[in-house]
């Protein structure tokens, strides 16, 4: 569960704060007047797992300067 602080509680706390994050590995959102400003994250030399379904999934465009017709697209169709 993520953990929500205002920027005044954070700012006395920061470094324990960021133990928290670090140990938890849960992300910490710093609010300003209510509102959502910064969310702090655990450093992850990994690539975000969303990327890693994408991997292969791009089409080779043989002619990337030609124009596009409606023809092109099978959406429309």
């Amino acid at each position: 569960m993520k953990q929500i602080v205002s920027k005044s509680k954070f700012k006395p706390q920061a470094l324990e704060y960021f133990r928290q994050v670090e140990e938890s590995g849960e992300p910490l959102i710093i609010t300003d007047r209510g509102k959502p400003v910064l969310k702090i994250l655990p450093y992850s030399k990994h690539p975000i797992k969303g990327l890693a379904a994408l991997r292969g999934s791009v089409v080779k465009f043989e002619k990337p300067l030609e124009p596009v017709g409606a023809g092109d697209w099978e959406i429309l169709k």
